[in-house]
């Protein structure tokens, strides 16, 4: 006989079940909950110490999460509002606002044009929560308001270029904002076919290896076009550079014949402008590592540097077809903004001796009629070819005597008179005026006006402009007719061309005038001259044609030199569809967009009394009257260079 089977079992055996099921439930979410709040703990001992760690070394490096320079400049901002705002609960009183020292504009007597003539409305009160630059220099400084040194760091400049007075009223944004596109499509199509090399080959879709710089991986555009980066607020972007440079940049092993100038205007300025925005030590030490392999190009008998050096060997020379073996006046002679800086940044004064050293050859040496030849022996110190140029070969030589002026806070007098001296000296010689009433720069050779004027002279029309306008004398509405004459005519090339983009030369006779009748002249490679000068006559008279001839060129650009992946040359602007070169010029980034940019900008974006520009559009801090000039707490006295 079978035992009979209870029915409660298996409702037990469920129960069972049931509850063993629930006390592992507990067990493992207890377990779980200890992990994530030993994980939070974790967590916030680490935030806690790497907030440490980044108040520490705030000043020290830029990392851009917690000491993005942007990042750095709210946060400095914010801990003296709460400051304030403390102040104001403990006295419980209402907040006195301090009023902010003006920035003057007075520039050797005379009042710097730049904020005449103001649009209606343009003009707010300033926030007591957005320093000025001088504001910066008032609170960092020992309390005498001297601009302060390495030893008490600026803060970085604000991304964007953040307009110190509050003013908005001179922005044109819908055509600022195409000209930030056109360098995002720019940027994009480099980092996309040709990143790390030195320019891109847009319809080829590869690097451009035939660049001045040739094949080797110096980032030639990187290094240009950052700075333009920064100014536009293009963060992204910048960071890329940025780390790119810091990775991968440097001339150690780079066996090549490098141009001396091209090398100093794009890279040594393009480095130092970037210090001078962020205090970031990476760029003062780049721009320190590829001076130094400039320098074996001085060793010569007068000082005058050779045009070539191979920055492995030390090996420098000149040009084989110049003159003679002579050194290049506009490249030897635009030296000067960038390592007269360096050595007031790094505290080593060799670098101002070398260029003061050239200065005291000139200015010394015998000029004909007082102007200057292109062509000088380095071995002799003789004058060459008796060539004269605003033009190519000639040009930026003249634009650093009245920029080095400029940028010593106007101590620099050497510099101003070698300036007034040299351009009276062109204008009597070599301006002209053509029947038609165009002014134009012609180039001199032998004694002979060739009534032919390069896209290169037109940047003379903006240097002509603010030499009038930082120095009343003798010669400033000469200066300023001048310029405006100039400008007028570079702008009467473009017109003239159905592309309305202007030739690299262009002549004048009873027949024709501002346009260019031979092949090799009728090209156009992006080159920014023109815009410069529009964008220093606006800066200086706010006369809308300046921006409207601006406009016209962006969308000429975008017409004919847009491609699906960057932007190209054109190799006839007097055709109706021009035949594109597939080069993307570093040049283009650095200088035609950035000049575009700040065109349709307030004038507060990069002022003209507190910056001045190289010659590849890279802003220099003006001495004494820019808090972020950096300079070095020690500079030694410079010696007697031989």
């Amino acid at each position: 006989m079978c035992p009979k089977t209870s029915k409660t079992t298996p409702l037990l055996l469920i129960a069972g079940i049931c509850f063993v099921i629930v006390l592992v439930g507990i067990t493992g979410i207890t377990l779980i909950n200890n992990i994530n709040l030993s994980n939070i703990i974790r967590l916030n001992e680490k935030v806690a110490s790497d907030s440490v760690s980044n108040n520490e070394n705030q000043i020290k490096e830029l990392n851009y999460v917690n000491n993005h320079p942007r990042n750095v400049y709210l946060k400095l901002n914010a801990s003296k509002e709460d400051e304030e705002e403390k102040m104001q609960k403990e006295q419980e009183q209402e907040h006195v606002q301090l009023e902010l020292p003006k920035t003057s504009a007075v520039i050797g007597g005379s009042k710097l044009q730049i904020r005449d003539n103001q649009l209606k409305g343009s003009s707010e009160a300033v926030s007591p929560s957005t320093p000025t630059p001088s504001t910066f220099a008032t609170q960092l400084s020992s309390g005498d308001g001297d601009a302060p040194t390495s030893s008490v760091t600026s803060p970085p400049l604000p991304f964007g270029g953040v307009k110190y007075n509050g003013s908005s009223g001179l922005i044109d944004y819908e055509k600022r904002n195409q000209v930030v596109k056109m360098m995002e499509h720019a940027w994009h199509n480099y980092k996309l076919y040709a990143w790390g090399k030195n320019e891109l080959r847009p319809l080829s879709q590869r690097p451009h290896s035939g660049s001045i710089f040739g094949s080797y991986d110096l980032g030639a555009t990187i290094v240009d076009g950052l700075d333009t980066l920064y100014i536009m607020g293009l963060e992204k972007e910048y960071r890329e550079g940025r780390d790119w440079i810091e990775r991968k940049f440097s001339l150690d092993n780079i066996s090549a014949e490098l141009s001396v100038f091209e090398t100093n205007i794009r890279f040594v300025g393009g480095m130092l402008t970037l210090y001078a925005f962020t205090g970031d030590p990476l760029y003062k030490e780049k721009a320190q590592h590829i001076a130094d392999k400039l320098l074996p190009a001085f060793q010569t008998p007068t000082g005058i540097p050779y045009a070539l050096v191979n920055t492995k060997s030390g090996v420098a020379k000149n040009y084989g077809w110049a003159s003679g073996g002579s050194s290049i006046l506009s490249e030897f002679g635009t030296l000067h903004l960038e390592f007269a800086y360096l050595s007031d940044i790094t505290g080593n004064p060799l670098y101002r001796e070398r260029v003061q050293t050239i200065r005291q050859v000139l200015k010394e040496i015998e000029k004909p009629k007082g102007l200057y030849p292109n062509f000088l022996n380095p071995k002799t110190g003789k004058w060459g070819q008796l060539h004269m140029s605003l033009g190519a070969l000639g040009d930026s030589y003249y634009e650093y005597l009245l920029k080095a002026w400029l940028q010593s806070g106007q101590t620099d007098e050497e510099a101003r008179e070698m300036y007034d001296e040299a351009m009276l000296a062109i204008m009597d010689n070599m301006v002209r005026t053509s029947p038609g009433g165009l002014t134009y720069v012609s180039d001199l050779k032998f004694d002979r006006l060739e009534h032919k004027m390069d896209h290169l002279a037109c940047f003379s029309g903006g240097l002509f402009a603010l030499g009038a306008a930082t120095r009343q004398n003798d010669y400033t509405d000469r200066y300023m007719e001048a310029g405006k004459g100039i400008t007028n005519t570079c702008h009467e090339s473009y017109i003239r061309a159905p592309t309305q983009l202007g030739p690299e030369a262009f002549r004048f006779s009873e027949a024709v005038e501002a346009r260019a009748l031979r092949s090799q002249e009728k090209y156009y490679i992006l080159r920014p001259e023109t815009f410069e000068s529009y964008f220093v006559l606006w800066r200086l008279t706010h006369d809308q044609k300046y921006r409207d001839w601006g406009w016209e060129a962006v969308l000429a650009l975008e017409k004919h030199c847009r491609t699906a992946h960057g932007y190209c040359g054109l190799r006839n602007v007097y055709q109706q569809e021009p035949q594109k070169d597939d080069v993307q010029q570093s040049f283009f980034l650095a200088e035609t967009l950035k000049y575009l940019y700040l065109l349709f900008s307030d004038d507060s974006v990069l002022p003209l009394d507190e910056w001045v520009f190289n010659t590849e559009a890279h802003p220099l801090p003006i001495k004494g009257a820019n808090a972020y000039y950096r300079q070095a707490p020690v500079t030694l006295p410079v010696s007697n260079a031989s």
